[in-house]
């Protein structure tokens, strides 16, 4: 870090997109610890909407830009 930089450094190391995952990792259990189905099925239906959720707060959350000029 010392030799390239701190903005290369993250790029070379990914970890720009570790840091971003885990702040996604934190958000999806902050909507709950625990799964309330037994059901393997139900689980992972319970998962899916648990992280369409997530992707739909993230949508609301990205500003939309346009060019100036």
């Amino acid at each position: 870090m010392k030799r390239f930089g701190r903005t290369l450094w993250r790029k070379r190391s990914g970890y720009h997109r570790r840091s971003r995952v885990e702040t996604k990792m934190n958000c999806l259990k902050l909507l709950g610890q625990k799964l309330m189905a037994r059901g393997f099925d139900r689980q992972t239906a319970e998962l899916q909407i648990r992280i369409a959720i997530l992707n739909r707060f993230t949508a609301l959350g990205i500003p939309v830009t346009q060019p100036a000029g």
